[in-house]
């Protein structure tokens, strides 16, 4: 791969790399979500498939669970971007980590970390997140809180409503320059801070990434209806070229 930057990267442009992350146990789901069946192919490949079709994506890198390397590279294997498949940690710090390891002798500048459990992600909407991270240097898909939040005591015992105001929930992908992500990772490791997503690394180490709602659909498939849902939002979208993608 030329990894020699042009003039326009130069100037602050740069390569971006996908990360995607498939190293979840599915506790929840009950079975493992991640190649389960959606509107004819792997759940996971719905992910591969919109950072194949996005033009902003030079390359990316796949992390799944260790033991199943192989199957995710044949999974992985009709998208010609995925140029690597590595294992994953306990922890979700650990198995990004372990991808942006992967991926440091391509010498990216950016680094785009999607969670395959959300299929419903787009090349456009990968393109929007990228281009609010080379303005602010990291952003992320999210949308603004909507519902009445309460805090709970004990089991169900609301005891406190909480504002919702100025209260964003975080989706994915999250983008940031490659440097500053594996940084603020590798801080949160040296301190044993538990972050959920890389949002939350780069908030503790200093940086203010910027939201970027969206109003479309990008839920992160969690329990079984969330399939039904899925398949019925992909059902909707067959006009969409880039869905046309090869199988995997």
């Amino acid at each position: 791969m030329n990894t020699e930057k042009t003039p326009e990267e130069k100037a602050g442009k740069g390569i971006v790399a996908g990360l995607i992350v498939a190293a979840g146990s599915s506790r929840r789901m009950g079975f493992d979500k991640i190649t389960a069946p959606l509107c004819g192919r792997p759940l996971i490949g719905w992910s591969l498939a919109a950072f194949e079709a996005c033009p902003e994506i030079s390359f990316a890198v796949l992390v799944c669970p260790g033991e199943r390397v192989e199957e995710f590279e044949a999974l992985a294997a009709p998208f010609g971007k995925i140029l690597r498949v590595v294992g994953g940690g306990n922890e979700r710090v650990e198995s990004v980590g372990n991808g942006l390891e992967a991926m440091e002798s391509l010498c990216p500048d950016f680094v785009a970390v999607h969670d395959a459990a959300r299929p419903l992600i787009s090349p456009s909407l990968i393109a929007s997140v990228v281009a609010a991270a080379r303005s602010y240097g990291s952003a992320v898909a999210a949308e603004p809180v909507s519902d009445t939040l309460h805090r709970s005591e004990g089991s169900a015992s609301l005891v406190e409503t909480v504002s919702r105001t100025g209260l964003w929930a975080m989706q994915t992908p999250q983008v940031a320059r490659f440097s500053e992500l594996r940084s603020a990772l590798g801080v949160m490791r040296l301190t044993a801070h538990h972050v959920t997503d890389e949002i939350s690394a780069l908030i503790a180490v200093g940086h203010h990434p910027h939201a970027v709602s969206h109003g479309g659909l990008n839920f992160k498939v969690t329990i079984p209806r969330d399939l039904e849902l899925a398949a019925a939002v992909i059902g909707q979208r067959t006009g969409e070229g880039w869905l046309r993608m090869p199988e995997t």
